[in-house]
C-alpha cells in the first residue's frame, strides 16, 4: 500500500500533487528551515554590531553560516527532529543542532550568541510570516493570476456575445457574457492588489518584547532599531513594535481575510459557471476516458467547478477561525496559537487544489451560444425597460405603467408584441422607429471592453 493511501488529509494525501509546490513553505521541513535561517541570519546580524564582545565574522565566515541555510536538506531537519525528541522543545532543538555544527568551525567560542537574548517566539513569530510571505509570492499569488488570465481571455473571446441577464433568477436586461466574466476578473484584481500590499510583520523583541536580556547586557545598543533592521534588511519582514511574547498576529488575519475574499469571489464564479453549464450556455469538453456518473453514461458532470468551491469553502473556514483566533492571547502569552499557526499551510493548499480544478474547468468549458440566442428569442419583454425610458425622455404619459400592464398579461411577449405595442403608441414615426431596432440581441448597454 502506497503512503499516501495512509495519510489522513487529503492535502498530503488524495492531493498531494497539487500541493506539493506548498511543501517548501509549509511543511514540517520547510518550518524548521525558515527557523535555521533566522537564527543564523540573526547571529551574523549580531556580528555587525559594533561591541567587543559580540561576534566578529570574517566575510568567509559569515559565508560558510550562510552555506548551511542554502544547503540545508530534509536530512538534517531529521536531525533537529532527533534532538527534539530529546529537549521536547523545536525551536530549542535547532539552537542545540547549530551549536553542534559550531563545533566543528573557528566560530565555537562564539556559540553562546546563538538565540542570544530570545525567546522560541522570536524565532517562530519572524519564520511563519516569512512562510506566509514566501508562499504567497511563489505559489498562491500566481495561481490566483493563472485564472485572472483566464478570465481576461475568455472575457476578451466573448466580448460580443448578447446574454440574457437574470437578476433573482429572473429575466432581466440583457447583457454581455463577456462582460459578465470580466466582472470576476476585476474582482479579482481588485483584492489581489490588496493582498499585494498588504503588511507581512512579525514579532522580534524577548521573552516579553521590550528585549530586555539585550538592554540588560548591552545597554549601549540601541536594540530598538537593531530589531527593526535585522527584520527588514535581513528578513524582508516589518517588526511589530508593540508586542507582548508573541505577534499581535493583526496582519496575517488581514492576510487570511484577503485570501478569503478572493477565495468567495472565486466560489461565486464556479456557482455561476456551473449554472450556465446547467442552462446550457457551456459545453464541456469530453476527456477520454472520464466517467461523468457511475450509473448515467451520457452525464458530463460539472465536477471541476464543484471540486473548487467545496475546497473554497473549507479553505474559507478555516481561514476565519485563524483571523478571529489568532489576535487573541491570555495576558502577555498563552499557548493556544502554536497548535493553530501549524495549520496555516492547510487552507492555502486547499486554496491550491480549488485554482488547480477551476484551471482545468475554464479549459474545458465551450460557448454553446444557440442556448443563449434561444434564451434572449425567447424573453422580449426585456426590451420594456428600454421602450419605458424612452417615453419617459418624450414625457408620455405613465409609460412604466403602459409597460407593466403590456408585460403582466400572462401571455408570453414576443417580438410581434413588442411592434404592435409601439405601432400603437401616440408618439411620432421616428421614435417609433427608433423603438423598433431595439432587440433583447443589441440592449446590452456600454460596451467599454
Amino acid at each position: 500500500m502506497s503512503n499516501s493511501l495512509m495519510h489522513i488529509s487529503p492535502v498530503d494525501g488524495r492531493y498531494a500533487g497539487k500541493t506539493k509546490a506548498l511543501q517548501d513553505y509549509f511543511s514540517e521541513y520547510a518550518l524548521i528551515k525558515y527557523r535555521v535561517t533566522v537564527e543564523i541570519k540573526y547571529f551574523i546580524a549580531l556580528s555587525k554590531v559594533s561591541h567587543d564582545a559580540l561576534p566578529d565574522l570574517s566575510p568567509e565566515q559569515i559565508q560558510e553560516l550562510e552555506s548551511w541555510v542554502e544547503s540545508f536538506t530534509p536530512a538534517e531537519a531529521e536531525k533537529i527532529k532527533g534532538i527534539e525528541r530529546t529537549t521536547n522543545h523545536d525551536v530549542k532543538a535547532v539552537e542545540y543542532w547549530i551549536k553542534e555544527k559550531f563545533q566543528k568551525t573557528d566560530m565555537v567560542d562564539w556559540q553562546e550568541f546563538i538565540h542570544f537574548g530570545l525567546t522560541s517566539q522570536d524565532i517562530n513569530n519572524t519564520a511563519m510570516p516569512m512562510m506566509v510571505k514566501d508562499g504567497l509570492e511563489e505559489v498562491i499569488i500566481p495561481g490566483f493570476e493563472r485564472i485572472i488570465d483566464i478570465l481576461d481571455q475568455k472575457s476578451s473571446e466573448w466580448e460580443d456575445v448578447p446574454m440574457l441577464a437574470r437578476t433573482h433568477g429572473q429575466p432581466a436586461s440583457p447583457t454581455r457574457l463577456g462582460k459578465e466574466i470580466q466582472v470576476f476578473s476585476y474582482r479579482m484584481k481588485t483584492q489581489l492588489n490588496h493582498l499585494k500590499n498588504l503588511k507581512i510583520s512579525g514579532k522580534f523583541g524577548g521573552a516579553t518584547g521590550n528585549f530586555n536580556a539585550h538592554q540588560v547586557t548591552f545597554p549601549e545598543v540601541d536594540w530598538v532599531q537593531f530589531g527593526d533592521d535585522f527584520l527588514k534588511n535581513d528578513l524582508d519582514i516589518e517588526r511589530q513594535s508593540r508586542t507582548t511574547q508573541i505577534e499581535n498576529y493583526d496582519d496575517l488575519a488581514a492576510t487570511f481575510q484577503t485570501v478569503g475574499r478572493c477565495n468567495t469571489i472565486l466560489i461565486d464564479l464556479c456557482r455561476d459557471i456551473w449554472q450556465y453549464i446547467s442552462q446550457d450556455y457551456f459545453k464541456q469538453r469530453i476527456v477520454a476516458g472520464e466517467v461523468g456518473s457511475s450509473a448515467m453514461p451520457h452525464k458530463v458532470n460539472p465536477i471541476d467547478f464543484e471540486n473548487a468551491e467545496g475546497n473554497l469553502g473549507l479553505a474559507n473556514a478555516i481561514f476565519h477561525h485563524l483571523a478571529e483566533k489568532l489576535p487573541i492571547s491570555r495576558l502577555q502569552r498563552d499557548l493556544t496559537d502554536s497548535t493553530v499557526t501549524r495549520n496555516i499551510g492547510v487552507p492555502l493548499a486547499h486554496t491550491l487544489i480549488a485554482v488547480s480544478s477551476l484551471e482545468k474547468g475554464l479549459g474545458k468549458i465551450t460557448l454553446h451560444q444557440a442556448a443563449l440566442n434561444e434564451d434572449l428569442a425567447n424573453n422580449w419583454a426585456v426590451v420594456a425597460e428600454a421602450l419605458q425610458n424612452i417615453l419617459r425622455r418624450e414625457r408620455y404619459p405613465k409609460p412604466y405603467e403602459a409597460l407593466k400592464a403590456l408585460t403582466r398579461t400572462g401571455d408570453k411577449i414576443t417580438e410581434e408584441t413588442i411592434a404592435n405595442f409601439i405601432a400603437e403608441l401616440d408618439v411620432s414615426d421616428s421614435i417609433k422607429d427608433e423603438m423598433r431596432v431595439i432587440t433583447p440581441f443589441n440592449y446590452t448597454g456600454v460596451n467599454d471592453g
